[in-house]
């Protein structure tokens, strides 16, 4: 199944998007936004060929609409976000970064990821100056860091 989301898919809280058993492209549009929502899982598939998309009228709850502003074109994006898990994900060719985690997302894991072909990978924290980006909570494990990376990646450090 190929998806190609004309706007970001905002994911509110206590959801999963669970792609197991099947093959799902997240391509060639959008990709996901999880903005002030907690208990999230996102797992099992692929995202990659995402562009910036036009803003424009949202409903994110049941009570709530309005209206939203350009995306800058990130995989997957983690704006003030508590509780997710990103696992089994595929990651390549992004205009923006492939995962974005700031305005103080907290209690997140990236694990068992395959990132490849892109210059920004990761970014945790966009603003030195945002104390609640100081706080977060962050596990990234057991990913693999494929050909044509380029930078926000996880440094290994030598033993002394």
């Amino acid at each position: 199944m190929t998806i190609k989301l004309q706007q970001e898919l905002i994911v509110t809280s206590d959801k999963t998007i669970d792609a197991r058993r099947a093959n799902v492209e997240i391509c060639n549009g959008d990709g996901i936004t999880i903005q002030f929502a907690k208990n999230v899982i996102n797992h099992g598939h692929q995202i990659h060929h995402i562009i910036p998309a036009k803003g424009g009228k949202i409903k994110d709850g049941e009570n709530h609409h309005g209206l939203r502003g350009d995306s800058d074109g990130d995989g997957v994006s983690l704006f003030g976000a508590t509780n997710v898990w990103l696992n089994h994900l595929s990651l390549h060719h992004s205009t923006d970064g492939l995962i974005d985690v700031i305005q103080g997302s907290t209690t997140v894991t990236i694990s068992n990821l395959h990132f490849t072909d892109h210059n920004d990978v990761m970014l945790f924290g966009a603003s030195d100056s945002y104390s609640a980006d100081k706080e977060m909570h962050v596990t990234v494990a057991l990913n693999h860091f494929g050909k044509g990376l380029v930078e926000r990646m996880p440094r290994c450090r030598s033993a002394s």
